[in-house]
């Protein structure tokens, strides 16, 4: 059986970095109290049928997934039922989303999947609604899969970089053959008439190397409600690609600058672009519903196959061990997290904040960039992020363009 590790715990032979030093007993005698958890991302399979060059499970920092099974159990997914509905009763939560994950999430296979789903809505109590989604690669999205989807009222987010050159650059099978092909046919069949009320949306990490406006229209081709752009894992120790040193250049603000103009001047509507209309309302002084950008505490927990208990997955594009928490669903109720310091970083907005988002006139707005990407070996993550000159930069255009239609009374998004 794993062993236990205190949650505050760091990995052998690593040097105390921040959050670790966080005072909890203070911040509790200062009137902060934990906000409860509504998002868990659940690992049903902890392999690929993709080997994306990018991906921080496999290629990055931490590799802990040799050691996970490769599928979660029968008992384990009961335990994880039972630790949410648990949460969502000691709490009186009104309701829990579940995003089924992997790896691929679809390997595990459609039987399970249908038993996960049924499982977690019947653990819930009857006054809790439970949103689930799951995120995927597309490969294993036939008809009948999707169709099973549509039924069980399960939202479907597929991960698409852009057409054919653009997507094949980084998403290859393990053979490093393209997976654009069957992508495109997935993607085809659940916007069409029949199951569109399935789609979330595509999730595309930006690649600087890729024509941005060029990536935006092949991807409004397939019509999806929303589409999330990420930037791709990295900190000040391991930098992402074309994030250099020189705080002048602003690679990452270029491109999806390029994109805001198209998307905003559009004639017609089109799809939720999420990074777009967050710093919108951030800029309107309304709070941000994701982790990316602003002050919202982070309610998100990760369950991997084994039942491990971790933080936001991305984490593990830092260190080794940075995502655990020492705890599990077979033996830990989900509460305990909540005194974890990881955890606790993340939901106490600016006192996370290292001098320099102190004192920027943006914090509220940027939220010091998402916090993986704020990491520095030998002091943690109380720094601002290695995207900031990007941020900053993407901020004030967007700020310019709504302040500007603002003052001439049109629209904004």
């Amino acid at each position: 059986m794993e062993q236990a590790t205190p949650a505050n715990r760091q990995p052998r032979d690593k040097p105390v970095e921040w959050p670790a030093s966080l005072d909890l007993l203070e911040l509790r005698r200062s009137g902060w109290r934990p906000t409860p958890f509504r998002q868990f991302v659940l690992k049903l399979h902890s392999r690929c049928n993709l080997a994306c060059r990018y991906c921080y499970v496999y290629t990055l920092a931490d590799q802990s997934w040799r050691d996970q099974p490769l599928r979660m159990s029968r008992a384990t997914l009961v335990a994880t039922a039972e630790r949410i509905a648990e949460h969502a009763r000691d709490y009186h939560l009104p309701g829990v989303d579940v995003v089924l994950h992997g790896g691929e999430p679809l390997l595990a296979g459609g039987e399970f999947l249908a038993y996960a789903i049924t499982t977690l809505r019947r653990s819930v109590r009857a006054g809790t609604d439970v949103s689930i989604r799951i995120q995927t690669n597309g490969l294993l999205l036939t008809e009948p899969t999707v169709r099973d989807l549509a039924r069980a009222g399960v939202r479907v987010g597929v991960s698409l970089d852009g057409g054919s050159e653009r997507h094949n650059r980084h998403r290859v099978r393990g053979n490093g053959g393209g997976s654009y092909a069957q992508v495109a046919a997935s993607l085809r069949l659940l916007a069409s008439p029949a199951y569109r009320s399935a789609f979330a949306g595509l999730l595309s990490v930006v690649d600087v190397a890729n024509d941005p406006v060029e990536v935006y229209e092949s991807l409004a081709a397939f019509d999806p409600p929303v589409i999330d752009f990420l930037l791709p894992h990295g900190n000040w120790t391991h930098r992402p690609p074309g994030r250099g040193d020189d705080e002048a250049a602003t690679p990452y603000a270029d491109w999806l600058v390029a994109i805001f103009d198209r998307w905003y001047e559009s004639p017609r509507p089109g799809p939720e672009i999420r990074l777009f209309q967050q710093i919108a309302g951030l800029l309107f002084g309304l709070p941000s519903t994701v982790e990316t950008v602003g002050l919202a505490p982070s309610t998100l927990l990760v369950v991997e196959t084994d039942g491990a208990i971790e933080q936001v997955d991305a984490l593990k594009s830092t260190y080794d061990g940075a995502a655990a928490t020492g705890l599990n669903v077979r033996r830990d109720p989900i509460a305990r997290a909540l005194d974890h310091p990881g955890l606790v970083a993340r939901q106490i907005g600016t006192r996370a904040f290292g001098p320099e988002c102190q004192a920027c006139s943006l914090r509220n707005v940027c939220g010091g960039g998402y916090y993986p990407h704020r990491y520095q070996a030998g002091t943690g993550f109380r720094n601002r992020s290695v995207y900031c000159p990007d941020l900053y930069a993407l901020i004030r255009h967007i700020q310019a363009r709504l302040t500007a239609d603002v003052a001439r009374g049109t629209r904004t998004a």
